[in-house]
C-alpha cells in the first residue's frame, strides 16, 4: 500500500483552512502556507449562510461561543431609499474573519496542520508528477498542491490564468463601526456604481462593507471624499455613515476583485474558495460557499488519494472536483453574476426593486437560489 499524498495548501481564508483540517483529520501530511500571521482582518461582509452551521460544529465551532449575531432579515435599498424587506428563512450569522480564521486556524493546529506564516509563495511548478513550491527562503516538495489564495494573486498571474488580465472595476473597502441596527437584520444599500452591507457581528461591533467601481476613487481623491459624493446619495447610507461610530483610523481595502468565471484547475494545482470562483457580494454567500467548496475537496482528495497518488488517480481526483464544484455551485455563481448587472446602475436598481416589492415570490427565488442547504 502506497503511503498517502503530502499536500501543500497555499492561502490561510476559510477555503484553506476548511481543506486543511480535514485532510489533516484524514491523516493526510498537510502545510499550509499564509502570507500573513493570524489573527487578521480581510475585506469581507462578514455574513455567514446557516447552511454552513452543521459541518462547522461537526469540526467543533459553534459561532455561539464567539457571540455571533443571529440574522432573520434581509433589507435592500435603492440609491433613493426605497426599501426591499424579506425574511431569510435558513438565516445566518454574523461574525468577523478576525475571530472566524482564527478559530479555524487554532482547530487546524490541534488537527495537527504545519503552518508556514508570514510567508509568501513566489511560484508553484508540476513536473514528473511533483509539485515545488517556491517561498523567497526555501523550495518545499507535495503530491498535491491546493490554491486557496483568495481573491487575486501574483500566483494568478504566474499561472496566466485568463480573468487576471481581464482588468475589474471594482474596489472593496471595509469597516467594523459601532451603531444602532437591529441585530438580526443585513441591509444592502445600493448607490451609484455599487453597493454596502451592514450587518451585526461578535459583540457590540457591525461590519460595514462596500464595493464601489474604482473609477470612483481616481475621481475624487480619497475614500472619504468618494463616500461623501457617492454614497451619501442613498439616505440609508448617510445615516449609517453619520450616526455610527467607526472603530478603525483607516478602511481595509482591496482593488481589482473579479467575479469572472474562473478555471478550477491550473496545471494540477486544484482551486478553492475566491480562488476558484466568487459570488458577487450582493448574494452574501461568499464565506458559506468557501467553507463548502473546501470540504468538497477535501471529500474528493480523500475518496480517492488514501491509498497514495497515481497518474490515473489524479485524473480521477481532478474529473470528480470539477463535477462535484459544478453540482453544488455553478448554478449560484451564474445567478450571483446575473444580478450583479442589475444593481449599480441607480435608475435598474430603483425598477428592480420595485418590482421585487410586489413580487414576494421572485424575491423569495432569488435568495433561495443564492443560498444553499445544510451540509
Amino acid at each position: 500500500m502506497q503511503k498517502k499524498p503530502n499536500i501543500i495548501i497555499i492561502g490561510g481564508g476559510l477555503a484553506g483552512l476548511t481543506n486543511s483540517i480535514l485532510l489533516a483529520k484524514a491523516d493526510f501530511s498537510v502545510t499550509l502556507i499564509e502570507r500573513k500571521k493570524f489573527p487578521f482582518h480581510r475585506v469581507c461582509g462578514e455574513y455567514v449562510s446557516n447552511e454552513v452551521l452543521p459541518f462547522l460544529q461537526s469540526i467543533g465551532f459553534n459561532p455561539k461561543d464567539f457571540d455571533a449575531s443571529n440574522i432573520s432579515k434581509l433589507i435592500i435599498t435603492a440609491p433613493n431609499g426605497k426599501a426591499l424587506k424579506a425574511d431569510l428563512d435558513l438565516g445566518a450569522f454574523g461574525i468577523s474573519r478576525f475571530e472566524l480564521d482564527n478559530a479555524l486556524y487554532h482547530i487546524a493546529l490541534k488537527a495537527g496542520v504545519n503552518f508556514l506564516l508570514e510567508t509568501k509563495v513566489l511560484d508553484v511548478v508540476f513536473e514528473d508528477e511533483k509539485f515545488t513550491v517556491e517561498t523567497a527562503n526555501q523550495s518545499l516538495n507535495a503530491d498535491l498542491a491546493i490554491g486557496a489564495f483568495g481573491k487575486r494573486s501574483n500566483l494568478d498571474q504566474k499561472l496566466k490564468r485568463k480573468f487576471f488580465y481581464q482588468r475589474s472595476p471594482y474596489l472593496g473597502v471595509k469597516y467594523h463601526i459601532k451603531s444602532d441596527f437591529p441585530s438580526n437584520t443585513i441591509q444592502l444599500d445600493n448607490f451609484k456604481g455599487g453597493y454596502c452591507g451592514i450587518n451585526k457581528i461578535e459583540n457590540d461591533l457591525y461590519c460595514l462593507c462596500y464595493l464601489i467601481e474604482n473609477k470612483y476613487l481616481k475621481e475624487f481623491g480619497s475614500i472619504q471624499k468618494m463616500e461623501e459624493r457617492i454614497l451619501f446619495q442613498n439616505p440609508q447610507l448617510k445615516k449609517h455613515f453619520k450616526n455610527s461610530k467607526f472603530v478603525w483610523d483607516q478602511p481595509e481595502t482591496i482593488n481589482e476583485i473579479s467575479f469572472e468565471k474562473k478555471s478550477l484547475i491550473e496545471n494540477h494545482i486544484l482551486m478553492c474558495g475566491d480562488t476558484a470562483g466568487m459570488i458577487a457580494p450582493l448574494c452574501g454567500n461568499g464565506m458559506a460557499i468557501a467553507i463548502h467548496s473546501g470540504k468538497t475537496l477535501a471529500e474528493s482528495i480523500i475518496s480517492f488519494c488514501c491509498n497514495g497518488i497515481t497518474i490515473e488517480k489524479r485524473k480521477m481526483l481532478e474529473k470528480q472536483y470539477l463535477s462535484e464544484w459544478n453540482k453544488q455551485f455553478a448554478a449560484r455563481l451564474k445567478i450571483g453574476r446575473g444580478i450583479q448587472n442589475f444593481f449599480g446602475n441607480k435608475l435598474v436598481t430603483q425598477s428592480a426593486i420595485s418590482l421585487l416589492k410586489i413580487s414576494p415570490s421572485l424575491t423569495q427565488f432569488i435568495v433561495k437560489n443564492t443560498h444553499g442547504y445544510p451540509f
